[in-house]
């Protein structure tokens, strides 16, 4: 039998039928249902993580010293952003701007390059020399490996967003970006970052709708050539 109905709209929510005690049941859900590959996945991050915060540890301490003589400030940088459930952490990046950037950002507005809520600017004046190397290359993400260590983060998933990106989202089904964890890396880096947020946020759906473990080592396989090639990293 064949059922038109609205109950579930694919944009807001995916469906899934099971049968509970000989009756049909519909179980509606906005992410990866809870599974033993979800729990795959966290032990995943765990250990490759702790692995490479490990090796990249002469990485770190060059890309810091370049920092600091590079430019005044901090070496790491960390904003409040809006992770799994709408919880909000501190994300740690390599600083890649000058100190007091985001007071900067209201002046800079007008210039903004990117459709939606998002901000970014192609030739941001913000940024230093040693930043435009690090955002080019993808280091200044290195330091959120110890945000996957400690949960807040994955390796794979939709990026994070600032309080500033999601207090504009407007579109309730774009909230959905919520229901996993945020990752370093996801379906919208390796396809070129492009700045039009329609293309960014179903790129994210996509990601949620078809998860998988094998779907995460595809998007890890396709960083890094994604990375050196640098396309849409300013």
């Amino acid at each position: 039998m064949r059922l038109a109905s609205t109950l579930v709209d694919p944009i807001l929510a995916r469906a899934q039928v099971d049968e509970v005690d000989g009756r049909p049941i519909i179980t509606v859900f906005t992410g990866p249902p809870d599974s033993l590959p979800i729990a795959v996945k966290r032990v995943i991050d765990l250990v490759v993580s702790a692995i490479a915060l490990f090796l990249l540890t002469p990485v770190f301490v060059l890309i810091a010293l370049v920092i600091k003589l590079d430019s005044r400030g901090p070496v790491l940088f960390r904003q409040e952003r809006v992770g799994f459930n709408r919880r909000r952490f501190h994300a740690l990046k390599f600083r890649t701007m000058v100190e007091g950037a985001e007071r900067q950002q209201a002046a800079l507005e007008v210039l903004n390059e990117a459709q939606g809520p998002v901000f970014k600017i192609r030739r941001d004046p913000r940024i230093t020399r040693a930043g435009r190397w690090l955002r080019r290359m993808s280091l200044d993400e290195l330091p959120q490996l110890l945000n996957v260590l400690r949960g807040d983060m994955s390796l794979v998933g939709p990026r994070p967003l600032p309080l500033r990106d999601v207090s504009r989202i407007d579109v309730n089904a774009h909230k959905r970006r919520f229901s996993v964890r945020p990752g370093i890396t996801c379906l919208w880096q390796v396809n070129g970052r492009e700045p039009r947020f329609e293309d960014w946020i179903k790129s994210d759906m996509e990601y949620i709708d078809n998860w998988s473990l094998g779907l995460d080592l595809r998007i890890i396989m396709k960083t890094i050539p994604a990375v050196l090639g640098g396309r849409g990293a300013y």
